[in-house]
């Protein structure tokens, strides 16, 4: 079973590097184990986001569009990140 969210953060209004920056201020808020959920939009901030979180040692749990309908690599994404 999926871990319910400690925080959410929406950076769909941002662009990057700043989505990462804004993730990685959020994660460094959490204790270790504790789950960030992410909204953002497709392209370099689904690619980008998540390739840095890992990077920096954390766990991508899920990554999923909020529409499913919406063709592959359009619109609003979630991602799961557990603190490391």
């Amino acid at each position: 079973m999926m871990p319910a969210p400690t925080r959410l953060i929406d950076v769909t209004n941002e662009v990057c590097p700043m989505t990462f920056v804004r993730t990685k201020l959020a994660l460094e808020k959490l204790t270790r184990g504790e789950v960030l959920e992410v909204r953002l939009n497709a392209g370099e901030p689904l690619k980008n986001v998540p390739r840095s979180a890992a990077e920096q040692g954390h766990e991508i749990l899920e990554i999923k569009p909020e529409d499913p309908a919406a063709p592959e690599g359009q619109g609003v994404h979630r991602i799961k990140i557990r603190r490391r």
